[in-house]
């Protein structure tokens, strides 16, 4: 501390006789103090040997109090209150409002109170990061997806399309994007990854082979495909650990440009203003096609490369800076750069009549196949590219040809096929919905403790109705034997017929269906009272017309199996017929 300091040089100077009332005077307008006070701390070290006023006890934020402030979310108010209620019950003295508050602002970091509230992320922006040191082009890259927040229409669906794209570190120049009209894979890493590399019009200059590529745990980026296409090129992969954009800033401040000076000025801009409603102001605005929004994205990288000036390339563009950099390139020539970026399951085929066989479909080079049936070849393709592939040699490796698909579908077949998925979609989630519905049970509001009171009602004779089907499905048995026609023999009871008058009789008791159902029917007539009881409590329950039912079933399984009298076994079966399902 320079006054601590500055008082011991006065006291040295007082020591040795020296001490002048302009050394106290200048020491003191040096560090702040008057000159009385200057005096005062002289007088209090000729003392004491303590030159400085002694601290005073100050409140202090301890680990506890820490916790307890995380408890609630970094709010200090309701720390206070917490403090304030165990002081009433007895605890310790708490300390006033403004106590507490100065506390935490003093023993506390603005970042670890933005943390507190808000989460890692809301900390970081109180953090301090450093720059990577200056590089030479295509010394490293930065690799990301970024899905863009603008609707467009894809075969008349709005989708929100991804962009994938490199960007050398040293210039800020993007050097390879490829676009995709839904969520990224290793296909569109590749195709940024290709036309990164390439110097050839359309994709360079920038271009050519990066020394590292860095990328944030994707696991699109860390592929075999990919891993091994950059492996090949003897480019290393760096690896970040997750959650860490300030690691590859190069990229992220890309994205971030991206968002405020190109998407946010495309119609059906997701992140736009919003009404009180939280509505669009304009949900009718029409769409840009996909087509034209790739256009747009790529003019606009285009606009980014060669006439951006940014400060931090000293007021050039992004490709003025890569052209001026000295440090030589390393390329790849355009043939061996297409194939080397496919893939490669490993696996010998042979060409027969129908071609080449690839996933259980036939491919057909088109000039190049005709009399090389039997030729042992090896396939390499592009992922989700399943319309052609790449035939090479298995043995020498040479490359061959292409070969398309022989059978592909039209696009009118392809667009009818969507839609028939898509109706079969939207039938499932209507059904799962109506199913939900089902499940919902609703409560009570209350304005007292309690426990809750689901609402609902539900009749006796609905919810009995519900519990006797599914007690039949509990007992169905419907394998017992297998569907089959009546036996000729048999007189099957009437199950419908045309009425004249409808006459209502009540349910018969037990003891009228124990005397009533074996002088029905013949097939009751031998059975035993405890499997007429059975069937009664769990199908018939007195009611003639039910027992007309499951006399007829019976009948049907007792010509099957070749038995006369019914039992529980037959009953079970009667009564997946009669509506139940196989437990």
């Amino acid at each position: 501390m320079l006054r601590a300091a500055a008082a011991r040089r006065l006291l040295e100077l007082d020591a040795a006789g020296q001490l002048t009332a302009g050394h106290v005077r200048l020491a003191a307008s040096s560090v702040g103090l008057s000159e009385r006070t200057m005096w005062r701390w002289l007088g209090r070290g000729r003392s004491t040997g303590e030159v400085t006023p002694p601290g005073r006890a100050r409140f202090v934020v301890d680990e506890a109090l820490r916790r307890r402030l995380a408890y609630w979310r970094g709010n200090v108010a309701a720390l206070h209150r917490e403090l304030v209620a165990a002081a009433a019950a007895g605890g310790p003295p708490a300390p006033s409002f403004a106590t507490l508050h100065r506390a935490v602002a003093r023993d506390l970091s603005a970042g670890e109170r933005a943390g507190l509230r808000k989460g890692e992320h809301a900390a970081r922006a109180f953090d301090v990061f450093l720059r990577r040191p200056a590089a030479y082009r295509n010394a490293a890259w930065e690799a990301d997806h970024v899905e863009a927040p603008v609707e467009v229409d894809v075969e008349g669906r709005l989708v929100k399309p991804w962009v994938t794209w490199f960007v050398d570190c040293a210039a800020n120049a993007v050097c390879g994007t490829a676009v995709t009209a839904g969520p990224p894979s290793r296909e569109p890493v590749l195709a940024a990854l290709r036309a990164g590399i390439s110097l050839e019009d359309p994709y360079g200059p920038p271009g050519g082979l990066p020394e590292l590529v860095r990328i944030d745990r994707g696991k699109d980026f860390l592929s075999k495909t990919v891993t091994a296409a950059l492996g090949v090129f003897a480019v290393r992969v760096q690896d970040l650990p997750g959650y860490t954009p300030h690691l590859k800033g190069s990229v992220e401040t890309l994205n971030n440009a991206a968002a405020v000076m190109f998407f946010a000025g495309l119609p059906r801009y997701t992140q736009a203003p919003r009404l009180a409603s939280r509505k669009p102001a304009d949900p009718d605005a029409p769409a840009l096609t996909y087509e034209a929004f790739v256009s747009a994205l790529l003019d606009w990288v285009r606009w980014w490369n060669t006439a951006h000036e940014m400060d931090s390339l000293g007021g050039r563009t992004p490709l003025a800076a890569w052209l001026a950099d000295p440090a030589p390139l390393a390329t790849v020539p355009a043939g061996d750069l297409r194939l080397f970026t496919l893939e490669d399951d490993g696996r010998r085929r042979k060409i027969t009549t129908k071609g080449v066989q690839w996933r259980s479909r036939c491919y057909v080079g088109t000039d190049w196949m005709t009399g090389q049936v039997g030729r042992e070849v090896r396939l390499r393709w592009m992922p989700h590219h399943d319309h052609e592939v790449e035939v090479f040699d298995a043995g020498t490796g040479e490359h061959l040809g292409t070969a398309t698909l022989s059978d592909q579908a039209s696009p009118e077949q392809i667009r009818a096929l969507h839609r028939a998925r898509g109706a079969r979609k939207a039938r499932l989630e209507a059904d799962l919905r109506a199913v939900e519905k089902t499940r919902r049970q609703r409560y009570a509001a209350q304005t007292t403790p309690g426990p809750a009171r689901p609402l609902g009602a539900v009749t006796a004779a609905e919810a009995a109705a519900e519990l006797a089907h599914a007690e039949l499905a509990r007992l169905a048995r419907p394998q017992l034997l297998p569907p089959g026609p009546p036996a000729p023999g048999w007189v099957l009871p009437r199950l419908s017929s045309g009425v004249y008058v409808w006459q209502e009789f009540r349910r018969m008791t037990r003891e009228q269906v124990m005397q009533v159902i074996p002088a029905y029917h013949p097939v009751w007539a031998q059975a035993r009272l405890d499997d007429i009881a059975y069937a009664d409590t769990h199908a018939g329950h007195g009611n003639f017309r039910a027992w007309a039912k499951i006399t007829s079933h019976a009948i049907t399984a007792l010509n099957r199996l070749g038995q006369q009298v019914p039992d529980q076994e037959v009953l079970r079966w009667v009564f997946s017929r009669l509506g139940g399902r196989s437990g």
